[in-house]
């Protein structure tokens, strides 16, 4: 199916927040059916940025309608992907929806590879399910890795989970001090990781520090709690050798942003135990289910996340493209 005569492709920063609010309001709509997930945060900062015209990207128009957009960030020689929407045509339904989402995935993608100030473009669409949209990244160059988005129904845990450390570790709540160790620990622990194939942040303690930053202060993914979230300490360096990071992304909905574990302290438990501890405190805060994602190939990582009783209940595609052929 061809896109209509009647829909243009314009760049996004010429539109008002105002002529985006059905097109979000929709969208919206779809992340809470899908994921259970609220997108009215992620939706006003997105106007925001509309109203100053500084989000890069294209909006599709059709009869001086915007059904749809898609927008990018920056980050120094890195660009990101991040997200695409159109709206369901009331003539041709999903089939017309889809094909504006490839149009306007192709003009961006088309300017990010031919921008030579760009070495590096990700994608993570997690509201599309895998293999929607993975035709036009792959004619364009990209990788793709499959993604599961895995969901924990919360039951009633009254009782805190027992916590058994060797006596030269030490959990605590997370606090803003362990910004610069959490970088650390992350860097360390994503060392060689699938998942730093899909998001090269991991790849360095400024990369990871970056990352962090967006979670914890800039509610990158939902908004933080540090209540759920917590540390493993080792007495004697200081170091952090685990970390559990949570965010409610809607009031029955918490979210697993990070879990990570230092790999000289792995195979102890401390992955379950953090797991169990952001169970109970998401139960305490009201959530009746926990969600996190993880990339297919992490096979031992699945089956720890199914054995604490999460399953899969959606899969997405992580896209990367590299100019050059080093990742």
């Amino acid at each position: 199916m061809a896109l209509g005569a009647s829909v243009e492709i314009l760049d996004l920063r010429h539109f008002a927040a105002t002529l985006l609010r059905p097109v979000l309001d929709a969208e919206g709509e779809l992340w809470k059916q899908r994921l259970h997930w609220d997108y009215r945060t992620s939706a006003r900062l997105l106007m925001q940025y509309l109203d100053n015209h500084m989000l890069p990207g294209y909006a599709a128009l059709e009869a001086e309608q915007v059904t749809g957009y898609v927008f990018c960030v920056y980050e120094d020689s890195k660009a990101v992907v991040g997200d695409v929407f159109a709206m369901p045509s009331p003539l041709d339904g999903t089939e017309s929806t889809h094909v504006v989402e490839e149009t306007l995935l192709r003009h961006l993608l088309e300017l990010l590879v031919n921008s030579p100030q760009v070495e590096r473009v990700e994608s993570q669409l997690l509201l599309h399910p895998s293999g929607s949209h993975a035709a036009v990244f792959q004619e364009a160059g990209f990788q793709i890795y499959r993604r599961l988005f895995l969901v924990q129904t919360l039951k009633n845990l009254i009782r805190a989970p027992q916590i058994n450390l060797s006596s030269g570790l030490e959990l605590r709540a997370w606090s803003d001090e362990d910004l610069a160790p959490g970088a650390r620990l992350i860097a360390e622990a994503y060392r060689g990781h699938p998942d730093s194939l899909i998001n090269d942040q991991y790849r360095s303690v400024h990369g990871s520090m970056r990352f962090l930053n967006n979670i914890v202060r800039y509610s990158g993914c939902g908004t933080f709690s540090p209540q759920v979230s917590h540390v493993v300490m080792d007495r004697s360096s200081r170091e952090l050798v685990g970390l559990i990071l949570g965010s409610r992304v809607s009031p029955q909905s918490g979210h697993i942003t990070q879990v990570c574990v230092h790999p000289q302290f792995r195979r102890r438990g401390l992955a379950r135990m953090l797991l169990s501890l952001a169970s109970y405190w998401f139960t305490r805060q009201g959530a009746t289910e926990i969600s996190l994602t993880v990339t297919e190939a992490n096979a031992e990582a699945i089956t720890l996340y199914i054995a604490e009783g999460y399953s899969c209940k959606h899969t997405f595609d992580a896209a990367v493209w590299q100019r050059s052929n080093t990742y």
